[in-house]
């Protein structure tokens, strides 16, 4: 196979892991450190009210996927009364509390935490065709006047809503607009005012309840703004300067027609509002947004599995890492090792047993193996009986120090069973069989070599922000593959080989130093 279509293959998947990376971490905002925080705010509706003789009835309109923000978390504190909650086909929310008896003041919390978010909440089916109102005159006339000003100084739906309200606003109205205005004195009633001038021009319009997040506000207000259909989305508008455009603080409480509040005949309720800026790890956050986010990024990643199985991909997506750190160390710096994988097991181990005390157990097993090993080559057993024996070895030398280390108070020892039991055995065989073929020397350094891959690998394993990176991300698991491929063409010379022939270069230099030498002592030819 040509080299060509393999560069084509590692380029693939390094460019499908990396974009899938960029769009998790850049649009749904998955984080890409293990300790991350992000801004959260709590924002708490507080309802008091002396009540009634009877049965009393609350109902609040509440958040419901507010445009620009994700609901976290929702929390109500109402004290012996009834809950219920219910949602109109329009998508708007509210919550209901009943009471058979109540007495004196009564104190009903409703408590959101959202996270500024980019998702799209849920398309809304167009609203029906705005009917005009039925106007007595002159407002007729005068209605009929103020939109024709309106609409021929406007290019669409949203310069003729932002021209209307410039008109609602000005301190010296022309007279259509006086006549309407004349009677407003509240930010509600101007709203309402514009959606049924609206009306009048086939536009449909709504009034919304929105609060500005800032932090530390303790009697936050919640104001009145206008939005337009243009026949494809709702246009957001202030009523006071005009222009167009939600700002990024602006929270859209409920977008329910009505009143925010409504306590039936009762007119002495009062409701505040508190908004509080908090930080919340962002992995948490993540997981309490599942549900918003709709992408199959999120839905078939490994934050939609059960801890416990989770934990167990946790441990698996680091073998692959490990493996990596063993192929730069053999096939390109050139340390000898027993076995291709052992080392990466031995670093799993190293996991629970820590470094020092997982290096002191895997000597000591070894070097207890290995005598024991020396010994049975006198009884001339075979390959299978040997191997059968040494694992058999290896097992009751496992369970004799975790039993020793448990008297001793000496914890890491019980971890000692972590070790992959038969990979131990082969350790031994091959060991031996190195001793008897190339020597003691050259067992020890493969030995050695084995070890000084497994710490590295277990170092790089157990490096916080790896682990949480490729738990989040395991398409960047593509990458390591790709680089994995253009490694395996790799056919030079090692590192460690460099000592190898230097004692070449030195003899080469030593015989271009003489020939040089002998070139120069030579009699130069006369004339």
């Amino acid at each position: 196979m040509k080299k060509g279509h393999l560069y084509f293959v590692a380029l693939l998947c390094a460019l499908l892991g990396l974009g899938v990376f960029y769009y998790k971490w850049k649009v749904l905002k998955f984080p890409v450190k293990p300790v991350e925080t992000v801004e959260v705010w709590t924002i708490e509706a507080h309802v008091s009210f002396r009540a009634k003789a009877g049965g009393n009835k609350v109902r609040l309109n509440i958040p419901s996927d507010p445009p620009g923000y994700a609901i976290l978390s929702e929390d109500y504190v109402s004290r012996n009364w009834g809950k219920s909650e219910d949602k109109d086909p329009n998508g708007s929310r509210a919550v209901e509390w009943t009471r058979r008896r109540a007495q004196g003041e009564q104190s009903l919390y409703y408590r959101t935490t959202v996270f500024q978010d980019d998702h799209e909440p849920a398309r809304e089916a167009p609203p029906n065709f705005a009917k005009p109102p039925e106007l007595e005159e002159p407002y007729a006339t005068a209605m009929k006047g103020l939109l024709d000003q309106v609409r021929e100084q406007s290019a669409d739906i949203g310069t003729f809503s932002s021209q209307l309200m410039m008109r609602l606003n000005d301190p010296s109205p022309v007279e259509e607009a006086a006549l309407f205005i004349k009677d407003i004195d509240g930010p509600y009633k101007k709203a309402h005012l514009a959606v049924k001038l609206l009306a009048g021009a086939g536009i449909s319009a709504r009034v919304v309840h929105a609060v500005e997040l800032k932090s530390g506000m303790h009697d936050a207000v919640m104001t009145p703004w206008l939005q337009v259909h243009n026949g494809e989305r709702w246009l957001t508008f202030n009523l006071n300067s005009t222009s167009e455009g939600m700002p990024p603080n602006l929270f859209i409480w409920s977008t329910a027609p009505g009143a925010l509040l409504d306590i039936g005949e009762n007119s002495n309720a009062v409701i505040g509002f508190t908004v509080a800026r908090n930080t919340a790890d962002a992995m948490a956050v993540l997981q309490d947004r599942r549900d918003v986010l709709k992408s199959p990024l999120v839905k078939y990643s490994l934050l939609s599995l059960p801890l416990e199985k989770r934990n167990v991909y946790q441990f698996l997506l680091l073998i692959p890492i490990g493996a990596f750190v063993m192929l730069i160390l053999r096939n390109i710096i050139g340390i000898k090792t027993f076995g291709t994988f052992m080392p990466v097991l031995i670093a799993l181990a190293f996991r629970e047993t820590q470094l020092v005390a997982g290096i002191a157990l895997f000597i000591l097993i070894v070097g207890f193996g290995l005598l024991v090993r020396f010994y049975m080559e006198r009884l001339k057993l075979l390959l299978v009986p040997r191997l059968t024996a040494v694992l058999t070895l290896v097992v009751f030398l496992m369970c004799m120090t975790s039993i020793i280390s448990h008297q001793l108070d000496i914890e890491v020892g019980l971890s000692v069973g972590l070790f992959p039991m038969v990979i131990m055995a082969m350790t031994i065989e091959r060991m031996c069989i190195a001793w008897d073929e190339r020597g003691p020397g050259s067992a020890i350094r493969d030995a050695a070599g084995s070890l000084a891959v497994a710490a590295l690998a277990h170092s790089v394993m157990t490096w916080g922000p790896l682990e949480h990176l490729i738990l989040t991300f395991p398409e960047l698991l593509l990458v390591l593959f790709a680089a994995t491929l253009l490694l395996g063409r790799y056919a030079g010379y090692r590192l460690t080989e460099l000592g190898r022939f230097k004692a070449l270069a030195r003899e080469r230099a030593a015989v271009k130093a003489t020939a040089q030498a002998q070139a120069q002592a030579q009699p130069q030819d006369g004339p």
